[in-house]
């Protein structure tokens, strides 16, 4: 194989109509790209466990495993998370697109298919496609041990550290994951702000997911820290500089960005007993504002 061709999209068509089949493939092949056929869902099933396709079109009414549910199940594996499934489809009624949607796909198109439209929706599909892989690739990269949830508390992805702790600490198993989305479909009721966390002690090894933004109202983005890690960090703090523990936790989250309002809510204290231990910081660090204590905070952390 060569280089030209390991760049080529590889599309997976599922229809069981041969004669739809046919008129895709020459539009997808015309269009420079590489297609995969399965007749039926248990043979998309079977085709994606040895192969990650770029993309999928699935008809949404075939015998035996109708497209949604074969959505459902390729919606199932992690390693098919960002690939884009695009129903085709006869039924344009609400209901039906609703079910797509619903079922994990991202878009739709009326038969018999516009090979322009078909084309064009595809190449924005896999564009944003592309760009959530190399976020996430970045982050894991990174070493971030950040992870995302829905509205209901139900993990929708997470970088390999994430995984690995949760592996760890238990969480994997399908009844302690039930409760690990009830408690956070809870604390989401109480809408956390930036900083706060929330405690998952019943795990075997305790770990906590500290709120960090709410994206599109529907994606809450969190980092899953360890007890070790806070308490770390928060003692190396205290005896870089000579703290308090209650003046390094204020610390630490001055290296965090958080403002004095934040650090109260997170610490349970008023803005002014913040300032009171902040002061005391700088003039033990041997700074004068929050930003040169900041920058003296991260760089003793680096260290670590």
């Amino acid at each position: 194989m060569n280089a030209a061709n390991e760049k080529r999209t590889v599309v997976l068509v599922v229809d069981d109509a041969v004669d739809s089949i046919r008129m895709i493939n020459d539009v997808l092949e015309d269009a420079g790209m590489t297609v995969l056929v399965a007749l039926e869902g248990s043979q998309a099933l079977t085709i994606t466990q040895n192969i990650s396709p770029d993309i999928i079109l699935l008809d949404a009414i075939m015998p035996n495993m109708d497209g949604f549910e074969t959505c459902r199940r390729l919606k199932e594996r992690s390693e098919l998370a960002d690939v884009p499934i695009v129903f085709m489809t006869g039924l344009t009624d609400t209901e039906h697109v609703v079910m797509g949607l619903n079922s994990g796909g991202v878009d739709y198109v009326t038969k018999p298919i516009n090979a322009v439209e078909l084309i064009a929706r595809m190449n924005v599909h896999l564009a944003n496609a592309r760009m959530a892989r190399s976020a996430r690739s970045a982050l894991d990269h990174a070493g971030q041990y950040l992870f995302a949830v829905d509205t209901d508390g139900n993990q929708l992805w997470a970088t390999p550290q994430v995984q690995q702790l949760q592996k760890q600490a238990g969480a994997l198993h399908p009844e302690t994951s039930s409760r690990i989305s009830h408690a956070l479909q809870q604390w989401f009721t109480h809408n956390p702000e930036s900083g706060h966390s929330l405690a998952l002690d019943f795990l075997t090894e305790p770990l906590s997911a500290e709120f960090l933004a709410l994206v599109d109202g529907t994606e809450y983005l969190l980092r899953l820290n360890t007890v070790q890690q806070d308490q770390h960090a928060t003692e190396a703090l205290r005896r870089r500089f000579g703290l308090t523990t209650r003046e390094a936790d204020v610390l630490l989250w001055i290296a965090n960005g958080k403002t004095n309002r934040e650090i109260g809510q997170i610490l349970d204290m008023s803005p002014r007993t913040v300032n009171k231990h902040l002061e005391q910081v700088f003039r033990k660090q041997g700074v004068e504002n929050r930003t040169s204590a900041a920058a003296a905070a991260i760089k003793c952390l680096g260290r670590l």
